[in-house]
């Protein structure tokens, strides 16, 4: 099931895709009489709706006509947090060879030299130790989404701005101290996310020992859709992801090689902590998805587009 929200006239509706195109999901939720009426405009409340209801609630749509007003899309749902996880080992090397060879040119010397010689990876760009215990996250702002299609502002600060390719999932569901399989069961979609970086600024920040903070919460850009975890579950490891700047691919990626399950990163998050409907989460950039890794960041009127298979594409212009 894929569903988004669209704005016209004021007012805000959220619609469901059917054969015939995109309808007002609160439309296709009357034929469903055994349904709760009152989630007809609650993405998060459609998406928490049992598997059954989720699948009639399509067959229902496609007897609803769509409706031709000038809607806008809009963000499919306003997340209640954001937890940014980092799964993957090969984006946290690559990028720190890329923060070596942008910012520290002496470093970058022996490290490349090191690497030459004995044909292995730098010790001091692989991932802190805790990686590889625990799944480990930051806390973004979850008030500074931009939507698909918004304009990005670089920020005064920084002259290195720069795009990473995740996999966002949302909770249908609350959870506390859950299992792995419990806390799979509670995700309830997933949307592309863009985790825009002040590189420069997250540099001086990681290297306080606080986190990030400037270097991140100014922006971040999901999706227009969001697609029913039912139709990623099962695949979320095979899916393919791609970037393409200025409409240039200039990579190809995947999610298969992730620490950790989504299952098991979500338990660890409630552990001790209540999980509420509506919390958003990444996946951290899959391995390639950030131009650090590629050495070329983002300027002043260029395009980014990230697509993700099976979910769909976000793109916003830098201004």
């Amino acid at each position: 099931m894929q569903l988004r929200r669209v704005t016209a006239g004021g007012k805000v509706r959220a619609e469901v895709l059917a054969p015939t195109g995109w309808v007002p999901a609160a439309a296709a939720l009357a034929q469903l009489p055994s349904c709760d009426q009152s989630v007809g405009e609650d993405i998060i409340g459609l998406l928490a709706l049992p598997e059954a209801a989720r699948r009639a609630l399509v067959v229902a749509a496609d007897n609803v006509p769509p409706v031709d007003d000038g809607a806008r899309p809009i963000l499919p749902f306003e997340p209640r947090s954001f937890r940014d996880f980092m799964l993957y080992e090969a984006h946290a090397i690559d990028a720190a060879r890329g923060f070596v060879r942008r910012f520290m040119p002496g470093a970058a010397r022996v490290v490349g030299a090191y690497e030459a010689i004995t044909r292995a990876t730098f010790p001091g760009l692989r991932p802190h130790a805790l990686w590889h215990r625990q799944p480990i996250y930051y806390m973004g702002n979850h008030l500074t989404f931009a939507a698909d299609g918004d304009d990005i502002a670089m920020p005064a600060y920084t002259s290195a701005l720069d795009y990473e390719l995740e996999l966002g999932f949302v909770l249908a569901h609350a959870l506390r101290d859950a299992s792995p399989a419990e806390a799979e069961r509670a995700i309830g979609g997933f949307v592309v996310l863009n985790d825009f970086s002040a590189r420069d600024v997250q540099l001086a920040e990681m290297r306080s020992g606080f986190g990030p903070q400037k270097a991140k919460h100014f922006r971040s850009a999901m999706s227009g859709v969001v697609v029913s975890a039912d139709a990623i579950l099962p695949q979320w490891r095979e899916l393919q992801a791609s970037v393409r700047l200025n409409g240039r691919l200039v990579a190809t990626c995947a999610p298969r090689d992730a620490r950790w399950s989504l299952g098991e990163v979500l338990a660890h998050a409630s552990a001790g902590e209540q999980l509420h409907p509506g919390e958003l989460f990444g996946s951290g950039t899959l391995p390639g998805g950030s131009g650090i890794e590629h050495g070329r960041l983002l300027a002043r009127g260029d395009t980014i587009a990230l697509a993700i298979d099976g979910i769909g594409e976000l793109s916003n212009r830098i201004v």
